[in-house]
């Protein structure tokens, strides 16, 4: 057997009681309410898929069912804007910096000039980024994502969750607010109503975590999908989509997750953790029960027991 079968079959032995020592977490954890569709989840699921760049796969827990990518979205938005309009554009109505602030925080575009959002993986970034997506409509820009978001993921299968969408939709008043801050600044130049449902269709895609390791494997191979030798995302792009998952991709607990696990991650409120073994692995994890920073308690303990464990760390 080669050193990464020899990895792959002891994860397959040692993963069940991972998942299940993780699993007790969720008891600390509460579920995302102020979505209300979010509110919904199992919590205490856990679920993870660890997929290899030769194709061999992993997966323990309760790892089969459906949730929206939420701000799992926001890595895979910033690189279609990137592909788009190129760095230039982008990085002058976003800038490049961890806040320390919460992820829907209006704190620093208020007090730091120009009033642009600190990176593109908080909600005002994200905003900022939707609308910079090639299209001449909001449909049209929305099934430009979800096609990317298919190809990156080699799936027909993912799709919106028309529930969640409406719910955010109709519940998002502070990122409304962001919006027209945006908008009042000359961040943003389309109708405010047009560029957060882009924002909303694109945090409401389901997905399985299946689905998340494809399309982090896809990363973890700096842009070309392994299995398919086809190359999705210029190399310069995915290192700094990369660098903001180390940097801001737990939000305010992006430094504590780069000491603990080591690995680029980006988070979403319903529970999703998207990471990746660099070279290596493409890996989803699903754990509703949030902790106080909005990131899974039980996924991410589950991430610092496989990294310490596998010693994974990029660090």
């Amino acid at each position: 057997m080669s050193t990464g079968e020899l990895e792959l079959d002891r994860i397959k032995r040692l993963l069940p009681q991972w998942v299940e020592a993780s699993r007790r977490l969720t008891a600390e954890g509460k579920v995302a309410s102020y979505i209300p569709e979010l509110s919904k989840s199992p919590r205490e699921a856990l679920g993870i898929f660890i997929m290899s760049a030769s194709g061999d796969s992993v997966s323990g827990g309760d790892c089969g069912f459906g949730f929206t990518l939420q701000s799992i979205s926001k890595v895979f938005t910033l690189i279609l804007a990137l592909m788009d309009h190129g760095e230039a554009h982008v990085f002058a109505k976003v800038g490049m910096e961890p806040t320390g602030d919460n992820f829907n925080s209006m704190l620093k575009l208020e007090l730091v000039e120009p009033g642009i959002p600190f990176n593109p993986l908080i909600n005002a970034g994200a905003i900022a980024v939707s609308s910079m997506i090639g299209g001449d409509s909001p449909h049209e820009k929305s099934a430009r994502i979800l096609r990317f978001f298919r190809e990156l993921a080699n799936s027909d299968t993912l799709d919106y969750d028309i529930d969640v969408y409406r719910s955010e939709s109709e519940t998002g008043h502070h990122n409304r607010s962001l919006a027209y801050y945006l908008k009042g600044n000359g961040v943003i130049a389309d109708d405010v109503e047009d560029v957060l449902d882009v924002y909303f269709r694109h945090c409401s895609v389901k997905a399985t975590c299946s689905d998340l390791a494809r399309m982090a494997l896809v990363l973890a191979c700096g842009g070309a999908d392994p299995l398919t030798g086809k190359r999705l995302i210029p190399r310069r792009y995915v290192q700094i989509a990369k660098t903001f998952m180390v940097t801001c991709g737990m939000y305010n607990a992006s430094g504590e997750f780069a000491i603990n696990v080591g690995l680029p991650a980006k988070s979403g409120v319903s529970g999703g953790i998207l990471t990746m073994v660099p070279g290596r692995y493409g890996i989803g994890v699903i754990g509703p029960a949030l902790n106080p920073k909005g990131n899974s308690v039980a996924g991410v303990h589950l991430l610092e027991t496989l990294s310490a464990k596998l010693d994974w760390s990029m660090f």
